[in-house]
């Protein structure tokens, strides 16, 4: 985590040149947040044999970052904790790409898919081999709300814990949507960034939240990993907790397949702050769904406005930084909005020109320090799923 938020600290992008396949010259998306390949050897469970049949990139990283998550907190799940570990770490897009690769080769040469093509196909497995890997045997759940599905994990995480039925909640998501007819199709429903055809912007500069030149979304990859526990489970535990879960809403907007409902967006912010016992003016930053698209963000911008009063407090997009990873986007920015409140900073939205319309701090000078008590993260879903929390400081 150290070396991406010294990057995203210093206002440094992630994105580049899309090479996750081979391009056609008229290909309508050139540019994308692709994760780096990792070293394996150091983890026996992601080398090529024990590897071999889950070929759908979601599997391995999705399975590291748990990993690395409890071995950060230096924790073992034993016989003894297995039954009181739930998991909910999730996926939007899952393995479609796995399927699209079986129907290629039966289309080209005629041979069936292997066994594993399903497996790799279905949603569930992720949590399923996150569980396998982990020895967590208590309640198991797949929540999908397409790009808030990392924050529902983390909500249902807290729900099983709320519900005396688990003490740890292994949450978050993984996504890698860099598929060829998956980043198509989000072209042709203009949703990812397009360039002028004439004056092709640099990568970096691709990805601009709530800027007055926003072109649509960058697609990205990636997976993060939160851990929660109850209070009682991390004293008993030793695990050095600062940040709490405090507060949580969820709406449907039962509107439109993919613009957001204005109404209910500002309601399912609302909700999340009196979840918390909290009013507007307690929230210190908000971290923004803020895609980059031109509706979306303007929804986003104009509901912080009337949830806030005019009062918005400082907002930021880490979009800008690492594009958006559908399902695993609002839990990547958790993990930045987490670090940020433990070291007193906002992290900078980057290529952000003010638009007229809006009247938002998007801290876009660079990293800001700032003490955070309480910080609104916000994430939105096609299909019309909102998620927002409230992550409390406590020390």
């Amino acid at each position: 985590m150290d070396i991406q938020w010294q990057r995203a600290l210093a206002g440094e992008s992630g994105i580049r040149e899309l090479t996750r396949f081979p391009l056609r010259d008229d290909f309508p998306v050139q540019v994308a947040g692709q994760v780096d390949d990792i070293d394996v050897e150091p983890y026996p469970f992601l080398r090529p044999r024990p590897m071999a049949h889950w070929t759908s990139p979601v599997f391995k990283y999705g399975m590291l970052v748990c990993h690395r998550a409890l071995r950060h907190v230096g924790l073992e799940i034993g016989p003894e904790l297995a039954p009181r570990v739930a998991v909910t770490f999730s996926t939007a897009i899952g393995g479609l790409d796995a399927v699209i690769h079986a129907d290629r080769v039966m289309v080209e040469t005629g041979k069936l898919p292997t066994p594993f093509v399903n497996p790799n196909s279905c949603v569930n497995m992720v949590a399923g081999k996150v569980s396998i890997l982990t020895g967590a045997t208590g309640p198991i759940s797949s929540i999908i709300t397409a790009c808030a599905t990392g924050s529902t994990s983390m909500i249902f995480g807290a729900m099983f814990l709320q519900a005396g039925m688990a003490d740890l909640a292994i949450c978050g998501a993984v996504d890698f949507p860099l598929v060829e007819p998956i980043v198509a199709g989000f072209a042709t429903m203009n949703g990812a960034y397009k360039a002028k055809s004439e004056k092709p912007d640099p990568p970096e500069r691709c990805s601009r939240p709530f800027s007055v030149d926003r072109r649509g979304f960058v697609i990205s990859e990636g997976a993060a990993c939160v851990l929660l526990a109850t209070r009682e489970f991390a004293s008993s535990h030793g695990l050095d907790w600062q940040l709490e879960l405090c507060g949580w809403g969820m709406t449907a907007d039962a509107k439109h397949f993919v613009a957001p409902n204005p109404v209910t967006v500002a309601r399912c912010m609302r909700e999340a702050i009196a979840n918390a016992g909290l009013v507007p003016g307690d929230i210190d930053a908000v971290n923004a769904h803020a895609a980059s698209t031109k509706v979306g963000d303007h929804v986003e911008a104009s509901t912080l406005a009337e949830v806030f009063d005019g009062r918005i407090p400082p907002i930021s997009a880490n979009k800008s930084l690492i594009g958006h990873a559908m399902g695993a986007s609002s839990a990547l920015e958790s993990v930045f909005t987490m670090e940020g409140m433990l070291r007193d900073t906002l992290l900078p939205t980057i290529n952000y020109r003010p638009d007229p319309e809006f009247q938002l701090d998007c801290v876009a000078e660079g990293a800001r320090q700032l003490r955070q008590e309480h910080v609104l993260k916000n994430a939105f879903g096609f299909g019309g799923c909102n998620a927002c929390v409230v992550i409390r400081r406590v020390s």
